[in-house]
């Protein structure tokens, strides 16, 4: 749309790295002023966090509203998109999604998180993204590949890819899930603007999918049609780092770099920058296993808590939504693991 009406030197795929830095800014600042995080949210140290979960189900909630709206509008062109489609990898989903869920507790952050934290001065963070983004490709086009294909082939074919079709059942559930958050809120006596902000990521997400199925879809040179994401952002950006010369810079690299200075500039207006690094080698063992489950598990189930859970949920996709679920319960397994028991009392 946007090659097709406005003459312009630049090429779609430069047009998209322009289009995912900015998206990449709104959602760095967003997320690291509201402190957006599903592990807070569903499996902090102390039990979940209703404070961080309203901020999580109303991003949800928004991301829902806005594709409904969307697709209405005609804005959104997604029918052939993975997550839409009815063949469901289900093992590796299931087993992606359990395994991203423990990396995701040993780490305590998911991926997204991670970024943000990184950009912040928190070293443990960036180390963590390191063993994440090889992980990630050497699962996707490296040495795990075979591992991929070979999970992935265990699939059937569901009556249809996504819970809702009619764009008004979309919005009733969207509105649900947004005052089901605004309750969230209002019992944990959360700002109302950590919601807000959590709203403006879930909006984020669906321009992901209007920019690049629709406004900067080039016919003749088509692109893959994405939206915010860390699993498949983060390989490229590894793979441009390393070959910049030969693969060029796409919306995924630009999507990372603006949520890296958008956390940034958002830490440092607030002041909260400070340098945080490992503090035993115990310590370092277990965020580098956390990121490398967080890799290989996030390419198996199709997308991480942001790319599966909120990009992909916002178009109810059942193999998003099943993502979803089972990281959160591969979290809450793994947070059961590492809660010390009480000791037995002896009868006297």
């Amino acid at each position: 749309m946007f090659i097709e009406t406005f003459e312009t030197s630049l090429s779609a795929q430069s047009l998209q790295l322009i289009f995912g830095l900015v998206l990449g800014l709104i959602f760095g600042a967003a997320a690291q002023a509201s402190k957006f995080c599903l592990r807070r949210a569903v499996a902090n140290d102390a039990g979940p966090d209703k404070s961080a979960m309203s901020v999580w189900v109303s991003a949800l909630g928004a991301a829902v509203v806005a594709f409904a709206l969307a697709s209405i509008l005609g804005l959104v062109a997604t029918s052939d998109h993975r997550f839409q489609s009815p063949e469901l990898p289900v093992a590796a989903i299931i087993f992606g999604g359990l395994l991203f869920g423990t990396g995701m507790i040993l780490t305590r952050g998911c991926v997204s998180r991670l970024t943000v934290l990184s950009a912040t001065g928190n070293l443990r963070a960036v180390m963590v993204l390191a063993v994440f983004a090889l992980a990630a490709h050497a699962t996707l086009k490296g040495v795990l590949a075979p591992v991929r294909t070979t999970i992935g082939s265990l699939s059937f074919d569901a009556p249809s890819g996504v819970l809702a079709h009619a764009p008004s059942a979309s919005l009733s559930v969207g509105l649900a899930l947004l005052i089901f958050g605004g309750l969230l809120a209002r019992q944990s006596q959360t700002r109302l603007t950590h919601p807000a902000l959590g709203a403006l990521i879930g909006v984020v997400a669906v321009v992901g999918w209007m920019t690049t199925s629709i406004l900067l879809m080039d016919e003749f040179d088509p692109l893959p049609v994405q939206s915010a994401a860390f699993t498949l952002p983060w390989s490229d950006t590894l793979f441009w780092f390393v070959a910049s010369t030969s693969i060029p810079a796409g919306f995924g690299v630009g999507y990372i770099g603006g949520v890296l200075t958008g956390s940034f500039l958002s830490a440092s207006l607030r002041g909260e920058l400070a340098l945080q690094s490992f503090e035993t080698p115990r310590q370092t063992l277990r965020y580098s296993a956390g990121g490398a489950l967080m890799g290989v598990g996030g390419v198996l189930a199709g997308g991480c808590t942001i790319g599966a859970g909120l990009s992909g949920g916002a178009m109810l996709s059942i193999s998003a939504l099943l993502a979803l679920a089972s990281v959160v319960s591969g979290a809450l397994l793994m947070r059961r693991l590492l809660t010390p028991r009480p000791s037995a009392k002896v009868a006297i």
